[in-house]
């Protein structure tokens, strides 16, 4: 039992940093994609249609590509994780 407590708390740790990392690159690729001189609504919505614009859509496909981020994060966390338990068991 003290085994299959200390893999889950290691799944959801691992799972949480990729989720960390997902959406501080989100985060930062909305930022970037801003056009220079603007602040606030403007910035961000500015940098939502440039990171939409990479998928081919505007501002709204930018939201659906933010959102994702962090869950692509935490799915390659906790993929990681994994290999890494298969790896050392062997």
């Amino acid at each position: 039992m003290g085994k299959n407590i200390k893999l889950e708390k290691g799944a959801l740790l691992s799972g949480a940093a990729g989720g960390a990392v997902g959406t501080t690159s989100a985060v930062a690729g909305v930022m970037a994609g801003g056009a220079a001189g603007t602040a606030g609504a403007a910035a961000l919505t500015s940098g939502l249609a440039t990171v939409g614009s990479l998928v081919g859509g505007g501002m709204l496909a930018g939201i659906g590509v933010v959102a994702v981020a962090p869950l692509a994060g935490i799915a390659a966390g906790y993929g990681c994780f994994k290999l890494y338990k298969m790896l050392a068991s062997k």
